[in-house]
Order: structure tokens, then C-alpha cells, then sequence
């Protein structure tokens, strides 16, 4: 999908304010109420746009540790990756899951309580997913940026 000016200050807007009114969005991107609510409309149906989410803070909710998991898979055969996709993303603690280039073969982002949770979570689940060949854990220390805006641009043609 081509996104012109408009769209770009519409997904920017969106970005850093999910719950602002098209009414105060249509003012600030320079376009009246209706055209500026069809743009949202087209960007959704688009799939541009994706759910409005509540950015919670972690720490807040007794979840501080985060875990970074590379996993490595004793084969690629088709029905094991989907086997280990499935298991992997239907964990509550594995917040995001990426498969990747390179020596391994996923890296999930596993957020816990505490590293006794993580120990438990790794013994339960993370080792019994489907071909596991191998897990390498590395605790975050510190977050230093945490940022779910992209760095849109319009794109000269």
C-alpha cells in the first residue's frame, strides 16, 4: 500500500497517542473529520493498522525479568517448525517469538517474575518444546529503550 503525507502524520499520531479523537487527529495531521476518518478506515482494512493495545510497564506488574532465548532445532523438516511455533507462541511468558537467520533458529523474548520462575519455565516448558536441540539464555540487566513507534517516512518515488 503507497502512503502519501497524510497517512504517514496519521501513523505517527496513531503511534504515540492510540486513543486520541479524529477530531483532534484530523487537526493536528491538517485535514477535516471525514476524509482523515476514511484514511483510518482504509488503513485498517489495509492492515496497516492493528489493534489499539495498552502499553503496560512490567516491572509494575511484578514482571522484571526479561530473557532473551536463542533455540536451536535438531532439524528444519516442515511439521517440526510448525510444531514448535505452535507450542512457542501459545506460551503466556513468550512475549515475542522470531525466526531466524544465522547459527539459531528462533529467539523468543520470554518475560518472568523472577529468575526461580524463569528456571521453572525453562524446565517445564522451554526444554520440552518440540526438537529442541539446544537453548542458550541471556538475561536483560537493564532496558534502555523499549520503543513501539516505527520510524515512518514517506518513501520518495
Amino acid at each position: 500500500m503507497k502512503l502519501d503525507t497524510f497517512d504517514i502524520k496519521i501513523l505517527q499520531m496513531l503511534q504515540r497517542q492510540a486513543d486520541i479523537s479524529v477530531q483532534n487527529l484530523s487537526e493536528h495531521v491538517g485535514l477535516s473529520h471525514t476524509p482523515c476518518w476514511r484514511r483510518i478506515k482504509r488503513l485498517r482494512e489495509a492492515g496497516v493498522l492493528g489493534a489499539n493495545v495498552a502499553l503496560i510497564d512490567a516491572k509494575q506488574v511484578g514482571l522484571g525479568v526479561t530473557v532473551f532465548v536463542h533455540v536451536k532445532l535438531i532439524s528444519h523438516d516442515e511439521q517440526m517448525l510448525a510444531d514448535f511455533e505452535a507450542q512457542a507462541v501459545a506460551m503466556d511468558e513468550v512475549i515475542q517469538c522470531y525466526i531466524m537467520s544465522g547459527d539459531m533458529d528462533y529467539l523468543l523474548r520470554v518475560v518472568v517474575s523472577s529468575i526461580e520462575q524463569y528456571e521453572q519455565t525453562l524446565k517445564r516448558k522451554l526444554v520440552r518444546l518440540p526438537g529442541v536441540q539446544s537453548l542458550n539464555s541471556s538475561f536483560a540487566l537493564r532496558e534502555l529503550k523499549n520503543n513501539h513507534q516505527l520510524p515512518l517516512q514517506l518513501v520518495p518515488r
